[in-house]
């Protein structure tokens, strides 16, 4: 009995310690001071929105064929500079011609009976419809000789202007067929850069508006040829064009971006770079709103200068503090008019 009652007390005097240590081990809220802040001044954005770009050559073809043939010869290679009639492809062309050796055989006949009743005629010794029968024959045979000399000539492939082979698609032996692409050709003269726009980018640009533009660590300025309202079902962004005025032989396809001056997001709201808070990939801002601070996550795009073009996560007239510092969400906060 005394041993049961031992235990009972031991095990008593242990619940009871447990019990003050989770009492004691109870954690207190924290309390955020209250600090100070300064707010996002008011005014526009300086700088302007910048959007991706491809630079590419105004003159740009892809070579193909409308024979169905093998390539027998390639005679240029990426990177190539050719002039404008260079043959760069042969493709086999035995079978034409004996097509058109036979036709010029059969043209040179037509064309001798043509002669003899000519002189008929004049000695009056055929009729006008035999005359007339035999200026048709002549005229199908010259017809089918021209058709199978022009599509000699598309088995060979020539440069249709200088520049430089972009990308071959065919090597010796392969049979190719209508409409295959064969090589691509860049001209090498003038350069523009092609990009899409939205209706809000595209407001206040008109063609021959100079904009400025960055690309393999280049800075540039190009001139707008052409700008066509947003047609694309998807996107509903429209396509811009504009001629590079400088730096001239930027390399072909290069990533490029142009500035669109003083554009801001879709909304039209922008933010100053100070304002902003970077966690980990996510980017927000600090919201004052009754007297607390409130973590916004927001998406932006490029921008120039020190501000930056804002596409979601924003509303207009919300007051942005500037330099949060080491502010948290939620902490209470004093708006200083001071600064």
């Amino acid at each position: 009995m005394k041993t049961a009652l031992s235990a009972l007390a031991l095990t008593g005097a242990l619940l009871g310690t447990l019990a003050c240590g989770r009492k004691d081990a109870r954690p207190e809220s924290k309390i955020l001071p209250k600090v100070a802040v300064s707010l996002v001044p008011q005014g526009s954005p300086e700088g302007g929105a910048w959007v991706a770009a491809t630079l590419q050559s105004t003159r740009t073809a892809m070579l193909s064929t409308r024979m169905a043939a093998q390539v027998k010869r390639v005679l240029a290679q990426e990177g190539q500079r050719v002039a404008a009639g260079t043959l760069l492809i042969a493709l086999g062309d035995e079978d034409l011609q004996g097509q058109l050796k036979a036709a010029e055989t059969g043209l040179a006949t037509v064309e001798a009976h043509h002669r003899r009743i000519q002189a008929l005629q004049a000695q009056k010794a055929s009729t006008l419809s035999e005359l007339e029968q035999v200026q048709a024959q002549v005229a199908q045979a010259q017809a089918g000789v021209s058709a199978l000399r022009a599509n000699i000539a598309y088995t060979q492939i020539r440069a249709p202007f200088a520049g430089v082979v972009q990308s071959r698609k065919v090597n010796e032996g392969d049979f190719v067929g209508p409409g295959m692409p064969l090589l691509e050709l860049v001209g090498e003269g003038e350069q523009e850069l092609v990009a899409t726009l939205s209706d809000q980018e595209s407001r206040g640009l008109k063609p021959g508006a100079k904009v400025a533009f960055e690309s393999e660590g280049s800075e540039g300025e190009a001139q707008i040829t052409a700008l066509a309202p947003g047609g694309d079902a998807a996107t509903h962004k429209g396509t811009l064009r504009a001629k590079v005025l400088r730096p001239k032989g930027l390399r072909q396809g290069s990533f490029a971006r142009i500035l669109l001056p003083g554009a801001a997001g879709p909304q039209g709201l922008s933010v100053p770079r100070s304002a902003l808070v970077q966690r980990g990939e996510l980017t927000g801002v600090f919201i004052a709103r009754e007297g607390h601070a409130n973590l916004r996550w927001i998406s932006l795009g490029e921008g120039a200068g020190s501000f930056l073009p804002v596409r979601s996560g924003l509303k207009g007239g919300e007051q942005i503090i500037d330099h949060p510092g080491a502010l948290q969400d939620g902490q209470p906060i004093e708006v200083s008019h001071g600064k």
